[in-house]
């Protein structure tokens, strides 16, 4: 099979001879082999596992998104996603980079409520002057 897994902006994973694929969905784990038919499946943040034809796993954690089989091409479209050779060192990349975006989104979320409160206290002072 051939595997590819797309971000936003780019084209994260493109592997050939791919012969067994293990994702997890709304609905739990699930694999592909060759042979299964087409199908589409609603993805979970997970881990992605995927074994070459000389028997090799890799991992890729994956945010949530879309699985799309057709044929021997499984196309994975999610917003974010980490490759690792070892869970282990995965696992620690994941933490590291959701506890930094954690970060990145509550100093976004307290400039917007900055934002948000200066526009009402605007607001108000409008309202206060109309007749």
């Amino acid at each position: 099979m051939t595997l590819k897994v797309l971000l936003p902006f780019e084209v994260f994973v493109n592997e050939a001879c791919v012969s067994r694929i293990v994702v997890e969905t709304v609905h739990g784990s699930f694999g592909l082999l060759p042979q299964r038919l087409d199908c589409v499946a609603a993805l979970v943040p997970g881990i992605l596992v995927f074994t070459d034809d000389e028997q090799c796993e890799a991992f890729v954690a994956l945010d949530a998104g879309v699985l799309v089989k057709t044929g021997l091409d499984v196309t994975i479209s999610v917003r974010q996603a980490l490759r690792g050779n070892d869970l282990a060192c995965l696992h620690e990349a994941v933490t590291e980079q959701f506890m930094t975006q954690d970060a990145q989104e509550a100093s976004m979320r307290a400039a917007m409520a900055r934002l948000e409160t200066g526009f009402m206290q605007r607001f108000a002072s409008l309202q206060d002057r109309s007749p």
